[in-house]
């Protein structure tokens, strides 16, 4: 065949042409991540399909928060050594309150074909139904984290395992660390999680446990939101109203850093004791600097490959039953942190 000649007073507009094709082709292709397995913060996508392998989806809440952070990473990490078991797609909301696009990403999740979503939830009831409709569609679910409600699941007709910590006992740990130093009678106040999630419960009560066995006297309990620059706020507001009392027990280390914040600013970091939960890097150091007091590990960097291993486990076998998992937490204080 011969050549095609574009003739010359066309040559520049075919040239014009070519080039916004392949502009358009480079934002394409910036914008989807050029085949990335992963996506944060609620902007999902999702691997090539056909490669034979199930596909899983990894739904977080707050990418803000170092503990999802962690978990991510720890869950693509996992994946990159089974690479030829499973494909990943790890996703997270910008703001844990935001119920809407929680629920709006495992509708995607869905519409995408994953075989199996892992899921914590930001809320333990709102979830329930879209779950409930994911697995109607033939879609493996798992839940991690944050225990979803049993009632709503009931009502629901659904079984979802959870694979996660005992809330309770951990945040129960933590407070008896603090009462070993405190008197009976002591006042102390709690910064609480999101109240319609089941862990801020349980964690909640995990540090009422502590306090009535030593009589100590709680005489302040807020929600932060799970949330940094809101626990300052109450904290502070708490420390002006009852500057007599001796602990903050936050319910996750966001909350704790706050809590600090607001010490400082009221000059007591030193003698105002704080826990929280979560073992966060920036509480570890807190902890080294004799800040705070303590903190729970749930081992944030595999508590997604736990549940991503159940997942892949009912996806191989379609009859299995998963039952719930209790996955590991351990109390973290400056000697633990010391010991080699």
């Amino acid at each position: 065949m011969g050549k095609s000649v574009v003739p010359s007073q066309n040559r520049m507009g075919v040239c014009e042409q070519a080039l916004a094709s392949w502009l358009v082709a480079c934002l394409i292709c910036v914008a989807s991540g050029c085949g990335s397995d992963a996506k944060q913060a609620g902007e999902p996508e999702t691997p090539q399909a056909g490669s034979g392998k199930p596909r899983l989806a990894l739904v977080m809440k707050s990418l803000a928060n170092e503990f999802f952070a962690t978990m991510a990473d720890g869950a693509t990490a996992h994946q990159a050594a089974h690479a030829d078991a499973y494909d990943l797609i790890v996703n997270g909301i910008k703001d844990e309150r935001d119920l809407a696009r929680q629920v709006a990403i495992v509708e995607e999740m869905v519409a995408a074909g994953v075989g199996a979503i892992v899921i914590a939830p930001a809320d333990s009831k709102a979830l329930v139904p879209v779950l409930r409709r994911a697995r109607d569609a033939g879609v493996v679910v798992v839940n991690i984290d944050n225990r979803l409600d049993a009632d709503v699941l009931a009502e629901e007709k659904i079984k979802i395992p959870f694979v996660g910590p005992d809330n309770r006992a951990g945040a129960k740990a933590v407070a008896e660390v603090l009462t070993s130093t405190l008197a009976a009678g002591d006042q102390v106040v709690i910064l609480e999680g999101i109240r319609s999630s089941l862990n801020a419960a349980q964690r909640k009560l995990g540090f009422e446990d502590a306090l009535m066995a030593a009589g100590v006297s709680v005489v302040d309990s807020q929600s932060a939101q799970w949330e940094m620059s809101q626990a300052n706020t109450i904290a502070a507001s708490m420390l002006s109203e009852h500057p007599e009392i001796k602990a903050i027990l936050a319910a996750n280390d966001s909350m704790a850093l706050g809590a600090l914040a607001a010490a400082r600013a009221a000059g007591r970091a030193g003698d105002l004791k704080i826990v929280g939960f979560d073992n966060i890097e920036a509480i570890r150091a807190a902890i080294t600097k004799g800040e705070v007091l303590a903190t729970a590990d749930q081992h944030g960097d595999q508590l997604a490959v736990y549940g991503i291993e159940a997942a892949l486990e009912l996806l191989a076998n379609a009859q299995a039953e998963v039952a719930d998992r209790e996955t590991p937490v351990d109390l973290v204080t400056i000697d633990s942190l010391a010991a080699p």
